[in-house]
């Protein structure tokens, strides 16, 4: 297979045409963003550490039940997926409070919930990803009746592997953020990537952030936290 034409590209990643239908040849960038996309930086490494994570959390997902656009790793900082059409929704799911949720409802700090919360946001960088309920999304036919369920019982799912995943690497998993798309068939599996990126994720002990909080806050180097959540994932697994 080929890589072909640039499709797009955007804060962290690039996507281009493949020779074959039903493909598309994904390339993580060496680049951080915050605020948005307003402020950006070049980070060289980020690109494989980020490829690398993303292949491990797929995989397991994938070996859980969980269907995904993942089809192969093509590189350190390339991948292989299935064009999807994507369903323009953010949906975060979240264990304990920070970020957002924190800052509205004034709450402490990494305060655990009794259920996860699962919030929506809507994709548009024009309107800064704007919170979104069921019936917006809905009369902005974003999804069709009944989707909101799938999202949020495929939400819940990934979120109960991913916090044993990390928890048997001595992180805990705060909340984090997934995207999904629709096969040909209608079939709604989860797209895009799971990371530092996307993830909130505190040492279980020190409670130090391992995620791109020490970018945002500008509290520690990015890619020596990334390589430490590798490190950790791929020394769990190997003693699993």
């Amino acid at each position: 297979m080929e890589k072909g034409t640039l499709i797009k590209e955007g804060k962290a990643k690039r996507l281009y045409h493949t020779d074959e239908d039903g493909y598309v040849w994904v390339e993580y960038m060496d680049q951080a963003t915050a605020l948005n996309g307003k402020r950006k930086d070049h980070i060289v490494g980020k690109g494989v550490l980020n490829n690398q994570i993303d292949t491990m959390l797929f995989k397991m997902l994938m070996d859980n039940g969980i269907h995904t656009d993942f089809v192969k790793q093509l590189s350190d900082n390339e991948q292989l997926n299935l064009t999807v059409d994507i369903i323009p929704l953010e949906v975060v799911v979240r264990n304990a409070a920070s970020g957002s949720f924190q800052r509205k409802f004034a709450v402490p700090y990494l305060q655990k919930f009794d259920h996860p919360v699962v919030e929506y946001f809507y994709k548009s960088d024009e309107l800064d990803d704007p919170a979104i309920n069921t019936s917006q999304a809905l009369a902005l036919g974003v999804i069709k009746p009944g989707e909101s369920e799938r999202l949020q019982e495929l939400a819940l799912q990934i979120n109960d592997l991913l916090k044993a995943r990390f928890a048997k690497a001595g992180l805990e998993l705060v909340d984090f953020k997934v995207e999904f798309g629709k096969k040909a068939d209608g079939e709604i599996i989860l797209a895009d990537e799971i990371s530092p990126d996307s993830c909130r994720l505190v040492d279980l002990e020190t409670r130090d952030s391992f995620d791109k909080d020490v970018f945002r806050k500008k509290t520690g180097d990015l890619v020596t936290t990334y390589q430490e959540v590798l490190n950790r994932l791929n020394d769990s697994q190997e003693e699993a």
